[in-house]
């Protein structure tokens, strides 16, 4: 799933161009270019969880690039600036230039239809301007296959012709993966050459470089360099570049993988005219659909303009449970400025490092470390102990563990009051998450019936399903909902960026967050950075009040 990034603004690169301090213990390698406290303050980070590489690139050519953690747990091999890491929907950043660049040639045009374009497309999918598929206007709705599950071409434009549409084309925003693979075989038609090495050719390359920035994450042509293995709750993720194909599930929305440093390399590069014409780029930054919120969606991108953040910025996410990978890359056309990161590991995941590092850098100020609160009177934590009840009926379970509160949260507003997006996720991508999730358990496509004939063979036959709340877990977004069948059920799904289940547990237990004391009775939802999550905790007696952006609610303790 596509993530936007929230609190960019000036980030100040000028931290980057001192000698690098000794990174300590962390399987950091020595980084060049790098100021000493902004590594010695990384690798705190690294200490916390994250596991990665950052990677800063101006006109003046790559900056900072440091590495973190460990690309193999196991081996016990750090992560250098070598390490190849999949960037998951920001590959989405490289199809949308690879459009262009063929607009620019004259081989494309923003309004010609992708039945015109990809023989043997039919349905919806054939009406589809390229415009439209760029800026997930289509309306194209449902998956045309599964990440890692081989698909061929033929498959591929089968699948697509299946698709439904949402809306009305042109007339509104729907993400769409399947949109972006239909760009791929676009370009596989009209290049003149397949879709990967066109990609390899014309978009991979940096300039006064030979060999290409990054590759494919499963099949040929590979990156150079020694791909990091994914790690989801402390586990080995399913997928470690060795898919054989064919691949076009996830050709041209989620298929590349390269180093931090390419990345933020070749975003630089990208935006600077240097991969495609400066005209295409501007074609590419001049064609956008407008989100209403100070946001516009631009292709393969999203973009801020100064009076969001104070300058103007592109950004893009991604990642996903398969790979356990995650990434996000920023442009700052300002100041002619890329940041990217990468990270390997569900503790502290890219976007999570930006968003907790984001506001200092934009300040010009030292990067915040991780924070986890003030030491707390066992006494106190203890009163806090037990079962607290909401007018609505939804509880909040509070226990004592480790110096801090966890609380589950059962009952709608129960999450609700505690669920705050964080980890570059936003609300929309709460609200979008929550309703594919219904949207699949309705049986409203094939992928949804399959799923409901799995869940009827263990719990009986459906007759509802409530939505309980979304939440973000180990990097991911969860929707928990109440399935009523022979008895109701508590379940959660994760849709992965296809909108294809990802994962699924029934009984997993209500949500479970954790409070951290800050002093004064007063408990904030737990948070490396120390910035909280803007979700406060009040215990009085028998009074539990939470105070967040929603608003403030009231729960008694039970007698």
């Amino acid at each position: 799933m596509r993530r936007i990034i929230p609190i960019l603004a000036a980030m100040a690169l000028a931290a980057c161009t001192a000698d690098a301090a000794d990174p300590g213990d962390t399987g950091t390698e020595e980084p060049p270019g790098c100021d000493a406290a902004l590594v010695r303050d990384l690798s705190s980070w690294a200490e916390a969880g994250f596991s990665g590489s950052i990677a800063f690139a101006s006109d003046a050519g790559l900056g900072c690039t440091a590495a973190f953690g460990l690309a193999d747990a196991e081996s016990g091999t750090p992560n250098t600036a070598e390490t190849v890491f999949a960037i998951g929907s920001v590959s989405k950043a490289f199809t949308a230039a690879a459009i262009f660049d063929l607009i620019d040639a004259g081989e494309l045009a923003l309004d010609d239809r992708a039945g015109d374009l990809v023989a043997g497309l039919a349905g919806p999918a054939a009406d589809a301007t390229v415009e439209q598929l760029l800026l997930h206007t289509s309306g194209l709705t449902g998956t045309h296959g599964d990440d890692h599950v081989p698909l061929g071409r033929e498959e591929a434009v089968a699948a697509l012709s299946e698709l439904d549409t949402a809306f009305e084309p042109g007339t509104d925003f729907g993400y769409s993966n399947s949109g972006y693979t239909l760009l791929a075989l676009i370009i596989d038609e009209v290049s003149g050459e397949s879709y990967r090495d066109y990609m390899a050719d014309a978009i991979l390359r940096l300039p006064g470089r030979d060999e290409a920035a990054g590759g494919f994450w499963d099949g040929e042509p590979a990156p150079a360099g020694p791909k990091a293995i994914g790690y989801v709750d402390g586990e080995r993720a399913e997928s470690l570049g060795d898919f054989a194909g064919p691949h076009w599930a996830m050709s041209g929305n989620g298929d590349l993988a390269m180093t931090a440093a390419d990345l933020a390399s070749w975003t630089e590069a990208m935006f600077d005219g240097e991969v495609i014409a400066p005209e295409a780029v501007e074609q590419l930054t001049g064609t956008v659909f407008e989100h209403g919120d100070g946001s516009v969606e631009a292709p393969g991108w999203v973009a801020f303009d100064a009076s969001v953040y104070g300058t103007p910025v592109y950004t893009v996410a991604g990642g996903g449970g398969d790979t356990g990978h995650n990434a996000v890359v920023a442009w700052l056309p300002e100041t002619h400025t890329a940041l990217a990161i990468t990270s390997n590991t569900s503790a502290v995941i890219a976007s999570e490092l930006l968003d907790a590092i984001g506001p200092a850098l934009a300040a010009g100020e030292p990067i915040p470390v991780p924070d986890e609160g003030v030491e707390a009177d066992p006494a106190e934590l203890a009163a806090a102990e037990g079962t607290y009840s909401l007018e609505s009926g939804s509880v909040f379970t509070v226990e004592a563990e480790d110096g801090r509160l966890a609380v589950a949260a059962d009952g709608a507003d129960a999450v609700a009051a505690l669920s705050v997006p964080t980890g570059g996720f936003t609300a929309e991508d709460f609200e979008r998450h929550e309703q594919a999730v219904l949207a699949l358990l309705g049986g409203e496509t094939e992928a949804g019936r399959a799923e409901l004939e799995t869940l009827e063979a263990d719990i009986g036959d459906v007759r509802d399903v409530a939505a309980v709340g979304t939440v973000v877990e180990d990097g991911e977004l969860r929707t928990y909902v109440s399935i009523t069948a022979d008895e109701t059920t508590l379940a959660w799904y994760a849709l992965d960026e296809h909108g294809a289940v990802a994962a699924v547990l029934l009984d997993p237990g209500p949500p479970v967050f954790t409070l951290v004391p800050v002093g004064d009775g007063e408990y904030r939802q737990e948070r490396l950075d120390g910035a909280g999550l803007g979700v406060r905790a009040v215990f009085d007696g028998d009074l539990m009040t939470v105070t967040g952006p929603e608003g403030t609610v009231e729960a008694h303790r039970n007698s």
